[in-house]
């Protein structure tokens, strides 16, 4: 693993960690680091910002690849000002998870 990939995964984790240090659930959490290790073993390159990526993949862990509808008891405003993504972003990279990851 280059330097560049491992720096992003670094910063993809801290994001992860913040979210889940305001809103936890381990088992969710979990998910999201299971989740940020099989997509990152993948050999598809993941362009754009770590927060974008962390956002899409809580929110993909959140919808298990159903119709999106939200992470239940976050309004979308407070997860875009944790995360700093509008909700754009975050349904465009949690798409790209759950096509990556085949969910």
């Amino acid at each position: 693993m280059d330097a560049r990939v491992a720096e992003f995964e670094s910063e993809c984790r801290k994001h992860l960690d913040r979210f889940f240090a305001v809103f936890p659930d381990a088992m969710m959490q979990m998910r999201a680091h299971k989740s940020l290790r099989l997509l990152r073993a993948n050999d598809k390159q993941l362009q754009g910002k770590a927060e974008g990526w962390a956002a899409g993949i809580v929110y993909a862990v959140y919808t298990d690849g159903k119709i999106p509808c939200g992470i239940p008891g976050i309004l979308n405003r407070d997860f875009e000002a944790l995360m700093g993504v509008t909700m754009g972003t975050v349904r465009d990279r949690a798409a790209r998870v759950m096509d990556i990851l085949d969910l």
